[in-house]
């Protein structure tokens, strides 16, 4: 990811140990999903996406960009979108055709990662659609499990969560095809 600063080799900086917090909730996350704990599970999930937005702010604000961070927050994010995803699931929140979806896009994206390391190439940088659709899914789940709730909240809850669902996995393939295409340019040249 270009941002201008100046990449660092760090381990141990803020953006890095929000991001490390964020690993760390999402075993506490499948739990409470699993037991049934929606207001929890609620409230770990909207932690979780705040913490993916503070962890990328501090790291530009702090000149704290790191090669780890780079790597550690788009892992943090696929692993709580796959958890999220199959807690769901299993609570038959949402259809398995969404985890289909979205798991396929990865499976896609990781059968890159050794013509990447052929090329000499380490991971792709996160393009702002990528961004987008990682907030529209992180943001999406917390209001499809909030639906469940009976009333206009859980009402209104469904018709949003699903609205950010769709937006999210249609811009997640857009970001995953813009991979592809950027893979496919670099091994062309080389």
């Amino acid at each position: 990811m270009s941002t201008g600063a100046e990449m660092s080799s760090r381990v141990l900086t803020v953006p890095n140990i929000i991001s490390l917090v964020r690993l760390a909730l999402v075993p506490v996350f499948a739990v409470l999903i699993v037991v049934g704990e929606d207001g929890w599970a609620l409230l770990v999930l909207a932690v979780s996406g705040a913490t993916d937005w503070l962890d990328g702010v501090l790291a530009r604000r702090l000149n704290q960009v790191t090669r780890l961070g780079q790597i550690l927050d788009p892992f943090a994010d696929r692993l709580f979108i796959f958890v999220t995803l199959i807690g769901l699931a299993w609570r038959e929140v949402v259809p398995p055709w969404l985890v289909i979806a979205i798991i396929a896009r990865d499976v896609l994206l990781a059968l890159t990662v050794p013509v990447l390391a052929r090329l000499g190439y380490g991971t792709l940088n996160v393009t702002l659609v990528g961004k987008v659709a990682t907030f529209a899914l992180l943001y999406a789940f917390p209001l499809l499990l909030l639906a469940e709730v009976p009333g206009w909240v859980g009402a209104s809850a469904h018709v949003v969560g699903w609205a950010f669902t769709w937006w999210g996995v249609g811009l997640y393939w857009l970001a995953g095809l813009q991979y592809v295409a950027q893979v496919r340019r670099l091994a062309a040249r080389a």
